[in-house]
């Protein structure tokens, strides 16, 4: 929102979102980002007023069958069901629940990651079918953002 956004213009331009050292009057150096993060509440002990959902994704533009074609590929999580769940926010879930998902595939043999590998390049289908099974499943959107929404299709 503004306010979110304006908190973050002051911050910056009071260079309070530096992490180049500064001396203080007193002569201690600090780092004015790490003075900021000193001062604000532990983000875990707000995740259990959190209402909401987030929404992470990516919109993916390309060239399939010869025609241009534009999808959006996301997650959403309600940030009251993953607190539930597992004590956190929604974020957290969003960051966290993937990379286990593909620490899986890689340690069942699903992936062959013997090879240094963008997660890119790994067949998506077992990984969106594994986040659904673990509560974040994936929706795509044919035509990208606003386009028609349909769950993944594995």
């Amino acid at each position: 929102g503004d306010h979110y956004i304006n908190v973050f213009t002051v911050l910056k331009n009071l260079g309070l979102l530096s992490e180049k050292p500064v001396m203080t009057a007193e002569g201690q150096e600090v780092v004015p980002l790490k003075v900021v993060k000193a001062v604000l509440p532990d983000p875990s002990s707000l995740a259990p007023d959190y209402t909401g959902k987030t929404c992470i994704g990516d919109l993916v533009k390309g060239v399939k069958d010869g025609k241009d074609i534009e999808i959006f590929v996301y997650n959403v999580a309600d940030h009251k069901e993953a607190f539930d769940e597992v004590g956190s926010q929604g974020i957290s879930y969003t960051a966290g629940v993937p990379p286990v998902a593909a620490a899986m595939l890689v340690a069942s043999g699903e992936w062959d990651a013997k090879t240094m590998k963008n997660v890119e390049e790994m067949d998506p289908k077992p990984f969106f079918t594994l986040l659904d099974k673990m509560g974040l499943p994936t929706r795509v959107q044919i035509g990208g953002l606003g386009g028609e929404d349909k769950a993944w299709d594995a």
